[in-house]
C-alpha cells in the first residue's frame, strides 16, 4: 500500500483515519467499525463493500 495514498484517504462514512492491515488487505476504520478491502492494490472505499468488525477485532486493534 502506497504510504501516500494511505495518508490522504479517509474513511468515507466517518471521515476518520484508516490503518492499513497487510495480512488481510484491507483499510480499517475504528470509529466506523468497518474494514474495506484492498482488491489488486486498489482500495475499494464503498460502505457497501466494507466488512463490520467484530467486537474482538476492535478491542484487539484499539
Amino acid at each position: 500500500m502506497d504510504k501516500k495514498l494511505l495518508d490522504i484517504l479517509v474513511c468515507p462514512v466517518s471521515k476518520a483515519a484508516l490503518v492499513y492491515d497487510k495480512a488481510r488487505q484491507e483499510l480499517i476504520c475504528q470509529q466506523s467499525r468497518l474494514a474495506y478491502p484492498i482488491r489488486d492494490g486498489i482500495p475499494v472505499m464503498l460502505e457497501a463493500e466494507a466488512r463490520r468488525l467484530s467486537d474482538d477485532e476492535v478491542a484487539a486493534s484499539g
